[in-house]
């Protein structure tokens, strides 16, 4: 018998799993080209979605349903309420990219996208080893469909074959982990393993050795050193719609599966995990920088740079357990949470202009495309310039107070090794300040290479204006959005 309780924690996952399947079947009478019918029934289911997902959060309760294998805690509900509102705005942005490439034949861009969602809130949810893995599968197969939703397209079908292979072989490893961990604690609910773990009664060789493949698979997902060998292909050769969808909301869920594994379930193996994510922050900060300087196209070029933002999203975690003592933890996981939606919110921006200037029947991805781009649009070079800004970090944006917090969070440790890795971050960062402002040099500078200006639909040019705007009022006033964070973290930690 399933109480009460379990329904009430699951509410919003079952909305949009009946409304995937009905706006499929609907689907199959709208007539539009453009697919109106569809697209405004999905924005409002996931509008909805979002609101019961917020109003979870703002609740502050905790609940446990299904037998302990799904979780609702105010730090999930916020991650799975930013994450819908995130595939809302890539729709927005998307829909008239994906229509001028015959991508809108059929509304599998919509269904698979919310399918995509489902998988994400699963993950967030998941308090049993399973379930997590459940929903990662979910993620991952509509994820690899979305990028070969371009049948046509050699490019984005070599790049689907790419993401499909390299994505088996990290499943393969998360699982592989997975399995030691529940051999060795008899446990898949992630609360047991906490306590298997704790007792001391485990032998510590065959903790570390499954530790070490579910770390790997966890790398893979979030795209760092060296696990990162498809983030270049796959975002430069998938349509750029899909590379926004995959470059977003699944960071947050990505997030949400290191905190529920590693924190939740694996706090007391933290010396072990922490020292492998130091491994993999360093790798990432420096390949990711270093190779982005070299690149001529510019989706390739953010996704180095996404690589160099998740080494930051990592230095917070490692930062949290210091000797045993886990008084620094909510300061660490709460910047860490801060930073990853923050990115998430920037590069839905800059991957929004840079469909808007493809409208025009090509490709606009070369950063000698954006040429000249202040004289014809003003608007759109501004939200770009800020957008890189902000990942670059440079004040008064929103992508320095993330920077800012990570490096608080290590210095506050006091370990001369983490004060050593802020200021290797630092110089990264310097490093990486270069390959941003280039580009805002190329859009103010240079001659434009085309006079024609660039148009967009009312409604793709009022989230963009947003979406910018955001960035830079939440670099101003960001203390809002890191209590929430902060408070979400204790909450998550305190049950």
């Amino acid at each position: 018998m399933i109480d009460k309780l379990s329904w009430i924690s699951a509410y919003p996952e079952i909305i949009l799993l009946t409304m995937a399947c009905v706006i499929a079947l609907v689907d199959l009478g709208v007539k539009s080209p453009r697919r109106t019918a569809t697209y405004v029934l999905t924005l409002l289911t996931l509008a909805v979605v979002a609101a019961l997902q917020a109003g979870y959060a703002s609740g502050g309760a905790t609940i446990y349903g299904f037998g302990n294998m799904v979780v609702s805690d105010p730090m999930g509900n916020w991650l799975k309420c930013f994450a819908t509102i995130a595939v809302m705005v890539t729709l927005v942005y998307g829909r008239p990219y994906a229509a001028d490439r015959d991508m809108l034949r059929g509304g599998e861009m919509f269904s698979l996208s919310m399918f995509a969602l489902l998988g994400m809130f699963v993950m967030i949810s998941g308090n049993n080893f399973l379930v997590i893995y459940m929903g990662l599968e979910l993620l991952t197969l509509s994820s690899y469909a979305l990028v070969a939703l371009r049948r046509d397209n050699a490019t984005a079908t070599e790049a689907a074959m790419k993401y499909f292979v390299l994505g088996a072989l990290a499943s393969g490893f998360l699982l592989y982990g997975l399995s030691m961990m529940y051999g060795a604690t008899g446990s898949l609910d992630v609360n047991e393993v906490f306590s298997a773990i704790n007792s001391g009664q485990v032998k510590h060789q065959v903790l570390v050795f499954g530790l070490v493949f579910v770390v790997a698979g966890l790398a893979f997902k979030l795209g760092v050193v060296p696990f990162h060998m498809w983030v270049p292909d796959v975002y430069q050769g998938a349509p750029t719609a899909v590379t926004l969808f995959i470059g977003g909301a699944p960071k947050l869920a990505a997030f949400a599966i290191f905190i529920r594994l590693l924190v939740e379930g694996m706090l007391p193996l933290a010396v072990d995990w922490q020292q492998m994510l130091m491994v993999l922050s360093i790798g990432s900060l420096l390949i990711g920088n270093l190779a982005a300087i070299a690149q001529t196209n510019l989706k390739r070029m953010l996704a180095f740079s996404t690589i160099s933002q998740m080494g930051f999203v990592l230095l917070g975690l490692l930062s949290g357990v210091v000797n045993g003592n886990i008084n620094s933890a909510a300061n660490a996981y709460s910047s860490s949470m801060f930073y990853v939606i923050t990115y998430v919110l920037t590069t839905l921006a800059s991957f929004g202009v840079i469909m808007l200037l493809a409208r025009q029947g090509f490709e606009s991805e070369e950063i000698s495309d954006f040429a000249g781009l202040n004289e014809r649009s003003p608007l759109y070079a501004a939200v770009m310039a800020i957008c890189l800004f902000s990942l670059a970090g440079i004040p008064p944006m929103v992508g320095f107070y993330a920077k800012l917090s990570v490096l608080q969070a290590l210095v506050a440790s006091g370990q001369a090794l983490h004060i050593g890795l802020a200021v290797f971050a630092v110089m990264m960062s310097l490093i990486g300040a270069f390959y941003y402002l280039r580009v805002i040099k190329v859009m103010y500078f240079d001659q434009p290479i085309t006079a024609t200006t660039v148009s967009a639909p009312f409604d793709v040019r009022a989230v963009l204006s947003i979406n910018g705007a955001l960035v830079l009022i939440l670099g101003i006033v960001p203390g809002g959005l890191m209590a929430l964070c902060a408070n979400a973290i204790v909450q998550m930690l305190g049950t």
